[in-house]
């Protein structure tokens, strides 16, 4: 009875105290009362201890148990506590143990965790990186990382996975061993061992039973294994071999039945590739050395079977469609030799065609009847339309800062309108274009999710944003704006609501530029854009001086060249505002702007100071009032087309913008200049470097035209010029325009044979020299009436901000019309009503002086009307992270260029040139000098070549 006490571990100490004075009679009794109630909890779970845990806590074992503290104890529910604590993958030891006491069952659960990863080393590896191997670990959902739990399972599916990627870059003998260290008190160290072993190469691409198609066109198809080489030559094809991957060897046998199938073999199958492992041997031309590493050679065969015409495509199940208008979805016509790939794209049009009719869920399905008599293949097309499909809902994800009517009012696609699979792609687009966010790709970044009870469809897009806020450093080199450095501010999301501010400083040695801009996308929640931008601007249009910025001193012009040049210095203030309307679904606008504007020139040379006093832009001025208060009122209409992928770096779509500026509206010069242009963008198959990026081609076609009205011309700074890197690239800025003789009025000193001046009066030195008023013709560029440029360009990304173009650029400038080089009325009269030569000279006077008649019509040279230039050459070009601007160096050989010998132009005849002169000894003597510097000719030299640095694109 006492030991019985003793295990009564619930009985106080009172409680016997008591017993004891009531003797063994209470205490015989008391037993015969408690004895059932020990009885009764002995199955009961009193406790569970959680034993060996360190890192894991005892709550979260707990957590795992289907066993609870006053549960009655169950064997197959203590089996289930094990199997849910060893299928949580912490412990690599787990046991449970039951105690019998007196208050019940008590649960031991002893645990012995799993080793925490510390460190994960590669040894070895020199084929692939480390975040190459983690990326793929990654792919492969193998949560191998350090400070996960050691298992030895995953362990060894990652030798699995580690050794494919080697053999995917052409270690197919690579061998992976695993070592673990173990670090105390519960950690380890793995170390993977990697022998790479040789190189992997394909080797010779062998075909059995190919018949009608040569192996050099199925080996051009298998383009995982093709050697690399200059495709489609002959000597070149397989300059290198490939690494092999055995893993891709199925992928290039279906590109071979393929190329079959595109050409009307469409049963022709491929067998399974027999490959062959040898040595590569023999002497490696471009290390000098022998040649080491293993080849693999393949051979493939293949049954060609029989050639297919195209019979006919027939539609079943149709529910009354026009099988003309389903028809017309494939391209390829009856009678023509099956093309595989046109009729998988014909599939294609069909399912959008379907998809535009709200059916998401069509399914085309081709049946193939052959007649083996005719050889013609016939396909019976099932159309399984499905359910028709409307807008639920659409929202969006990701949209911290935008508001979701910003985004909505640019979906083509509404709540509650038929489904239509283009007008999405159409909204992905346009969003796009708006480089809010980062890009949008329909596949990727939407999702749909279809009640097919009630028909309808929702909507997620997946939006990741810019930064809407640009304020930086911006600077460096360009032809126009030599060297320039300047702060900007500009966000184009302001407060989330799609409007644009930006405010821009730059300031350079040849430009000075401050503006302040605001657009408004809708204007009243009304897709109306209104813009408006102040700017105060100063630029000198000098290339000599824009070069020498550069690099010291020009590159390409000598100084007779430059004084050839249309030189000056042009400041001006103005404000602009702008109205554009989107034609809804479409990408069409037309829009509208207002510009006033008020200038003053400085020009650089006694040439270009002549053309802004000659010529007829500013009715009723002329000579030096000419140069300043020059007010532009001009209104711009315009129309555009875009649908470009993307706002900057445009991988495919085109963008059309035609604009007719007007200048007369108030203001002090009058003209109009249409300029159209165009763009296109095709994304090529060529070489990829990086996931995101893909090589393009582009091209643009530019048409300019500048033309004065009511009796003037077009000023010389809205005529038009070319050269430099925003069209040809091989020239200087400006420069590539034609020539066109100005008429002046020289003062030229009379000289004795000695080269001494004649005075006016030999007692009076003081009276000055005699000199001889004479007409004569400068030579100079004032641009032209009409430019057409066109540039090709074929880029290669090397890099997310690294691109490689190669660039042929073509451009003509001319005077199309005679009437736009017209002196105005009072600079004719200025010219012309002075009288020129001194025939006579006496008591310091000239005499017989005559007048010379001067054509209103200014004259262009000949040879440079109609000039083509052209420039081919390589760019490179890295979009600079702290500027924020494209950096560029390109080479131009210019194979089309102005390279003349132009005979000087005299105002008068040879005769009536000599007799300004007096018939004495300085006389003829200084007739002659003077028809030797003013009647020699000019050499006109456009450069070769040109290797250049500058800041911004071409286009």
């Amino acid at each position: 009875m006492s030991s019985q006490i003793k295990q009564d571990k619930t009985i106080r100490p009172e409680i016997l105290r008591k017993l004891t004075l009531k003797g063994l009679g209470a205490l015989a009794v008391l037993f015969c009362t408690t004895v059932p109630a020990f009885a009764q909890n002995s199955n009961v779970i009193s406790e569970i201890r959680v034993i060996g845990n360190r890192r894991i806590p005892k709550e979260t074992v707990l957590a795992r148990l289907y066993s609870h503290v006053g549960d009655n104890y169950d064997a197959a529910t203590v089996e289930r506590d094990f199997n849910s604590l060893w299928n949580t993958g912490y412990f690599e030891d787990v046991r449970i143990e039951k105690e019998d006491t007196p208050k019940g069952e008590v649960l031991d659960i002893f645990v012995r965790e799993k080793p925490t990863i510390r460190e994960i080393n590669y040894k070895g590896v020199n084929a692939v990186s480390q975040s190459d191997i983690l990326d793929r670990f990654k792919k492969a959902k193998v949560p191998l990382t350090v400070e996960s739990q050691y298992d030895p399972t995953k362990i060894k599916r990652a030798e699995v996975i580690l050794k494919g990627l080697l053999a995917e870059h052409g270690h197919q003998f690579a061998t992976v061993r695993t070592e673990v260290k173990t670090l105390p008190p519960a950690a380890v160290a793995i170390t993977f061992v990697v022998k790479e072993g040789p190189t992997v190469k394909v080797g010779k691409i062998a075909f059995e039973g190919n018949h009608a198609l040569s192996s050099r066109v199925l080996r051009s198809a298998m383009k995982n294994s093709r050697p690399i080489g200059v495709p489609h030559s002959i000597i070149l094809e397989n300059l290198f071999a490939r690494t092999f991957d055995a893993t891709k060897l199925d992928e290039d046998s279906e590109r071979v039945r393929a190329a079959y199938g595109d050409r009307g073999y469409f049963k022709a199958q491929t067998s399974e590739p027999q490959t062959k492992v040898r040595d590569t041997g023999g002497f490696n031309f471009f290390t000098f050395r022998p040649s080491h590493g293993k080849r693999i050679d393949i051979l493939m065969p293949i049954d060609e079977g029989a050639r297919y015409k195209l019979g006919g495509i027939n539609f079943t199940n149709t529910k009354g469609k026009d099988p003309r208008i389903l028809r017309a979805q494939f391209a390829q016509k009856d009678g023509e030799y099956f093309n595989r790939t046109l009729f998988g794209k014909g599939l294609e049009n069909l399912r959008k065609a379907y998809g535009s009719l709200g059916y998401i869920n069509f399914v085309g399905t081709p049946t193939p009847r052959f007649d083996e008599a005719k050889h013609l293949i016939y396909l019976d097309i099932d159309l399984d339309e499905g359910k028709q499909f409307y807008v639920s809902r659409i929202e969006f994800s990701g949209n911290t800062v935008t508001r979701d009517r910003v985004i909505r009012r640019e979906l083509q696609l509404e709540e509650g309108q038929l489904y239509n699979n283009q007008l999405w792609e159409l909204s992905i687009l346009r969003l796009n274009q708006l480089n809010y966010f980062d890009n949008l790709k329909a596949d990727q970044d939407s999702e749909t999710r279809t009640n097919a009870d009630d028909g309808t469809v929702d909507l997620l897009l997946k939006l990741k944003e810019k930064g809407k806020n640009s304020i930086g450093l911006n600077g460096g080199l360009s032809g126009l704006s030599g060297s320039f450095i300047g702060l900007n501010y500009e966000t184009n999301n302001f407060l989330g609501l799609g409007e644009t501010l930006s405010v821009n400083a730059n300031i350079g040695d040849l430009s000075r530029n401050l503006s302040l801009g605001f657009t408004e996308p809708y204007l009243k929640n009304k897709p109306i854009s209104l813009g408006f931008q102040v700017t105060a601007s100063k630029y000198d249009f000098n290339p000599a001086k824009s070069y020498a910025a550069v690099s010291g001193q020009s590159q390409n012009l000598t100084n007779a060249q430059q004084s050839l040049l249309t030189n000056y210095n042009q400041s001006s203030t103005g404000l602009s505002v702008s109205l554009n309307y989107p034609i809804r679904h479409s990408f069409k606008s037309f829009g509208v702007s207002y510009s006033l504007s008020r200038s003053s020139i400085s020009t650089f040379n006694d040439n270009t100071r002549n053309v802004f006093e000659t010529l007829a832009f500013r009715s009723g001025i002329a000579g030096q009032n000419q140069l300043s208060g020059i007010i532009s009122s001009i209104i711009t209409p315009s129309f555009s087309i875009r649908t470009v992928d993307r706002a900057v770096g445009p991988h495919r779509g085109m963008d059309f913008n035609a604009a007719v500026q007007v200048a007369g509206a108030g203001g002090n010069v009058k003209y109009f200049q249409p300029a159209i242009s165009f763009r296109q963008f095709f994304p090529m198959k060529g070489l990829r470097v990086n996931r995101e990026g893909h090589n393009v081609l582009a091209y643009r076609l530019q048409l300019l035209h500048a033309e004065g009205f009511g009796g003037q011309v077009a000023p010389p700074f809205n005529r038009t010029y070319a050269g430099g890197e925003n069209d040809v690239r091989g020239f200087d800025i400006r420069s590539a325009s034609p020539y066109t003789f100005i008429p002046t009025r020289i003062n030229y000193n009379l000289e004795n044979p000695d080269g001494t001046t004649v005075p006016r009066n030999p007692a009076n030195p003081n009276l000055g020299n005699v000199t001889i008023p004479l007409p004569i013709y400068r030579l100079v560029q004032v641009g032209g009436d009409t430019s057409f440029t066109s540039n090709l360009e074929y880029r290669i990304p090397l890099a997310s901000m690294v691109t490689f173009t190669f660039f042929t650029d073509f451009n003509m400038t001319f005077d199309a019309l005679k009437s736009q080089l017209r002196q105005s009325v009072l600079g004719q009269t200025q010219i012309t009503s002075p009288l020129y030569g001194c025939p006579t000279f006496i008591n310091g006077a000239c005499g017989g002086g005559k007048q010379v008649d001067f054509p209103f019509l200014l004259k262009t040279a000949a040879g440079t009307n109609f000039v083509p230039r052209m420039s081919n050459g390589a760019q490179l070009e890295v979009v600079l992270p702290i500027v924020n601007a494209p950096f560029r160096i390109f080479y131009a050989y210019n194979p089309l260029r102005l390279y003349e010998s132009l005979p000087q132009q005299l105002a008068v005849d040879n005769a009536t040139f000599k007799s300004f002169f007096p018939d004495t000894g300085a006389g003829n003597y200084s007739y002659q000098r003077a028809l030797q510097l003013y009647g020699a000719n000019y050499i006109l030299r456009e450069p070769r070549k040109t290797f250049r640095l500058s800041v911004g694109t071409t286009f």
